[in-house]
């Protein structure tokens, strides 16, 4: 599977400055719609009276921009990294990016609904976390293991993912067809530990700084109401 030059050179201390401006470069242009402002979800079934933390999974690339979107986000108790959808128990990084384990690259998001809804992480997975118009893969990452997904755990989820995957499809907010899937839960490993909080250990890996820290700025940026530093 085909994996873009900044992620090749993960392990590297120092980079200089051309090469990251020659994998820009390579890479450009892959996420020329995106981030988007979208509306707001108009269905959301999730009851602000509800006591217990709730759980969502969501696909949509490399999950170290994905997990850092949510880490920043209000109601969010914690964000992991792992890998569902697939047929192998408990796959390593490497079964999972060879593209046989048939596992997408998946964040686990337990969240507070008082504070923040299911819809409203929804609003923001389509918004700034990932571009859910490019199938297998996501900006220069290849494969599908990078799909876009949505793996719903209840019948709410379920529900509300549906409408707003069918609102944005009415609407043509976007200029190509979304092509996440939406999926019921089988199953979600932890990813390996180094994959934890891989923005917060590296932010300034090229990977990073080109691809995952714009989708934070653009959070902040355009859902203050429930950004947290």
């Amino acid at each position: 599977m085909k994996r873009s030059l900044p992620r090749l050179l993960t392990g590297l201390v120092a980079i200089p400055a051309v090469l990251v401006l020659l994998a820009a470069r390579l890479t450009s242009g892959a996420n020329a719609s995106f981030p988007v402002a979208l509306p707001t979800p108009a269905f959301d079934a999730t009851s602000s009276a509800t006591a217990a933390d709730d759980t969502a999974y969501f696909a949509g690339g490399c999950f170290w921009g994905i997990e850092g979107v949510f880490e920043h986000v209000k109601g969010v108790r914690s964000a992991v990294s792992g890998y569902s959808g697939g047929s192998t128990v408990n796959p390593s990084y490497d079964q999972v990016t060879s593209g046989d384990t048939g596992h997408a690259e998946t964040v686990r998001v337990i969240y507070d609904p008082a504070q923040v809804s299911y819809a409203k992480l929804l609003h923001i997975f389509f918004s700034v976390a990932h571009d859910p118009t490019q199938l297998n893969r996501q900006g220069p990452d290849r494969g599908t293991h990078y799909r876009s997904a949505l793996f719903f755990n209840n019948t709410m989820q379920q529900q509300v993912a549906e409408r707003y995957v069918a609102q944005l499809t009415e609407s043509k907010f976007f200029s190509k067809p979304i092509v996440t899937q939406l999926v019921k839960l089988t199953a979600f490993y932890q990813a390996e530990d180094y994959h934890q909080d891989y923005m917060v250990h590296h932010p300034n890996q090229p990977y990073i700084v080109m691809h995952d820290a714009p989708k934070v700025a653009a959070l902040k940026k355009q859902f203050a109401d429930v950004y947290k530093d």
